[in-house]
């Protein structure tokens, strides 16, 4: 499934932040893709080199980084059909400084969790889920239109508490049932949660004024 929005509101202006958001993705990924493993090896956040005290920076800069065509268009729909939301919510300033103190977030629950992995991290999926947190407990009955491929590929609408919902419990009992997957490379499991449980729990602070 793959959402592509809120039915229940509508944004007033175009959201920069999101849109800049996307590109800089976009230009990070053209850059993997020209540079190669150098480009990568040195920008992608390992968890062992972490805790030893180096390359503290990756753990930004991985958050931009993607693994390939699918992981990094998955990606940017999950961002653009949360983020306009929340950017207009929050205001530009705020939404750029939460983006990416839930990109950190996210990084810090995996890192914790697997210390002394050697596989890097890459990927924005951390910082949108920490979006998608902040969305469900902002606007939990906005009706979200989402794409389904199968059996059938049909546009379904599901509210906003049992997508993300349904989304969230789904990495708690992915990372309880394959915790091996971060190891082998795979889908880093306790990023998204920590991403979520940042949005949920912060998120409408940065909607107070």
């Amino acid at each position: 499934m793959f959402p592509l929005g809120s039915v229940s509101r509508s944004i007033t202006g175009i959201p920069f932040i999101t849109v800049l958001i996307i590109l800089a993705n976009a230009g990070v990924f053209y850059l993997e893709l020209t540079q190669g493993e150098a480009f990568i090896d040195r920008w992608s956040a390992v968890p062992s080199a972490i805790m030893a005290g180096r390359e503290y920076e990756t753990i930004l800069t991985s958050a931009f980084m993607h693994g390939g065509w699918l992981h990094i268009i998955g990606n940017m729909v999950f961002l653009w059909a949360f983020a306009p939301p929340m950017e207009e919510a929050m205001g530009p300033v705020k939404f750029l400084i939460f983006y990416l103190l839930g990109a950190i977030a996210a990084a810090a629950a995996h890192i914790y969790g697997d210390q002394s992995s050697t596989i890097p991290i890459v990927g924005a999926s951390g910082a949108v889920a920490a979006v998608m947190g902040a969305f469900l407990v902002t606007y939990p009955r906005d009706s979200i239109r989402t794409l389904v491929l199968t059996p059938a590929v049909r546009v379904i609408y599901i509210p906003a508490i049992i997508l993300i919902g349904l989304w969230i419990v789904l990495q708690v009992v992915s990372v309880s049932t394959e915790p091996q997957q971060a190891n082998a490379g795979g889908v880093a499991y306790l990023a998204h949660i920590g991403g979520a449980a940042f949005g949920i729990i912060t998120g409408r602070l940065f909607i107070w004024r």
